[in-house]
């Protein structure tokens, strides 16, 4: 059986193409409330949907299909980066934090291996947000992560120093 839920999955990962994604309801909501919680803190510039430019580095090492680009549903910066007088289709610095809410068509290891192209380029933390089940887990490094859930009170980032109320995220 756990073969056919392999083959499956490996299936499903391999016609994934994040062109493609369709944001569910819950992954909107989701979405919006972290990036409102995270818009609060002066600290950071909040950049949801920003496109990578991971030109710098070949994404097929971590299994990945896409070429040149990666886009994170969230993008954490310091506060010192913002607008531009002449706007990039793709951002060439990379985040603090990469945030990843789980859509329907994504599989986790399709994730997972984009964690893994985020961190070997210097993103600090990364969070893999899976509205279905209210759970957030945080990794500071590849295989490292902590994961949150609504039994818990706050959602936290000991390498990015946030802390927030899961409640205020997963409150359906």
């Amino acid at each position: 059986m756990s073969e056919v839920i392999d083959i499956e999955e490996e299936i499903l990962e391999d016609e994934y193409d994040e062109a493609d994604e369709i944001g569910s309801v819950n992954h909107s909501v989701a979405q919006g409330r972290i990036s409102g919680l995270l818009f609060n803190d002066g600290r950071f510039t909040v950049m949801p949907e920003l496109s990578l430019d991971m030109s710098q580095i070949e994404l097929s090492q971590f299994g990945l299909k896409a070429k040149n680009e990666l886009k994170a549903d969230i993008c954490l910066y310091p506060n010192s980066v913002g607008g531009r007088a002449r706007d990039l289709l793709r951002m060439p610095d990379m985040p603090l934090l990469a945030i990843e809410v789980i859509s329907h068509e994504q599989g986790i290891r399709v994730i997972l291996a984009k964690f893994d192209a985020y961190f070997a380029l210097g993103v600090k933390s990364c969070w893999l947000v899976m509205p279905e089940i209210k759970t957030i887990t945080v990794y500071s490094q590849p295989d490292k992560f902590n994961n949150f859930d609504c039994n818990d009170t706050e959602v936290v980032d000991d390498v990015m120093d946030i802390r927030l109320p899961i409640s205020q995220i997963f409150n359906w």
